[in-house]
């Protein structure tokens, strides 16, 4: 079942946030949630017949000054239904659209509006919709006005993939944008405009980043494949699918202590229900709060 509300929206400081569930995806239990026991992950996120939990594909909107910015694209619609089927992927919208499509249609922005995209990492739930394929089979950029943000060191990593990696890294998700001089590369923390900045969060992917936003003295953090979900909020709670788990093990203890001392709103891409709560806790008592 694809996660709901599509959209989720907030006033924050002197801008409106809007949280886009760019659809649902389905993956291993145990590549979630690595070294943890099924006893224990289960409890929270219960398994389906192929061992696969419920998860989300969360984007935010913001209406920035500069125009509508958006983080992360979610899947897109460039993959056969094969793929979609091992990942358990459910992003199809209304009249051929996705639901990314349908979400910020709902707000009233259409994607040609879009005049910034930032993507947290590259892997295809991530940045999926920064490009999109025609009826005639052609990628093309899916804002046709925004320049595109990521980390150079991201991009490189993508584009020279092992083994391992290559299964989440497509090409034709950044490789046209690249090629069109749509890209602006930015390099480890770093402001991207006014009220966004970019914190690296290594440990998931070396490069991975999580968006940092400040207005009116409030602050939300999207966090990304750092903490994928609620669930993940423990610190040894990590994916195994974490090229560099006991990076990401020291880049949670890092993040998530400031958050709580900096009352931080967190942005959680993937999980089904949640879509943004901030914290309380300590380093082994960590949680959303109610």
């Amino acid at each position: 079942m694809i996660p709901e509300p599509l959209v989720d929206s907030r006033q924050f400081g002197r801008w409106r946030m809007h949280a886009i569930q760019a659809g649902g995806q389905k993956l291993d239990g145990g590549a979630m949630f690595g070294v943890v026991p099924k006893a224990l992950w289960e409890r929270r996120i219960p398994a389906d017949e192929r061992n696969r939990i419920q998860l989300g594909m969360r984007c935010l909107l913001i209406e920035h000054d500069i125009g509508p910015v958006l983080i992360d694209t979610g899947a897109g619609n460039k993959e056969n239904a094969k793929f979609h089927d091992i990942y358990g992927v459910e992003n199809e919208g209304a009249a051929g659209a996705t639901r990314l499509e349908d979400g910020l249609r709902q707000i009233g922005i259409r994607p040609e509006d879009v005049v910034m995209v930032i993507n947290s990492h590259l892997h295809f739930d991530h940045a999926g919709g920064n490009t999109a394929r025609d009826a005639s089979g052609a990628v093309h950029a899916t804002f046709p006005n925004a320049r595109y943000v990521m980390q150079r060191g991201e991009y490189e990593y993508a584009t020279h993939p092992n083994e391992r990696t290559a299964g989440s890294y497509f090409p034709h998700n950044y490789v046209p944008l690249e090629e069109a001089g749509r890209i602006d590369f930015i390099e480890g923390a770093s402001p991207i405009i006014e009220g966004i900045s970019a914190i690296p969060t290594p440990g998931h992917t070396p490069h991975h980043q999580g968006l940092l936003i400040e207005s009116g003295g409030e602050r939300a953090f999207y966090i990304a494949d750092l903490v994928p979900t609620t669930a993940h909020l423990p610190l040894p709670w990590i994916m195994g699918y974490d090229v560099e788990p006991l990076v990401t093990l020291e880049t949670k203890r890092r993040i998530l202590a400031r958050a709580v001392k900096e009352d931080w709103l967190l942005v959680f891409e993937h999980d089904a229900k949640t879509a943004w709560s901030k914290i309380q806790g300590d380093a082994k008592t960590y949680a959303a709060r109610t």
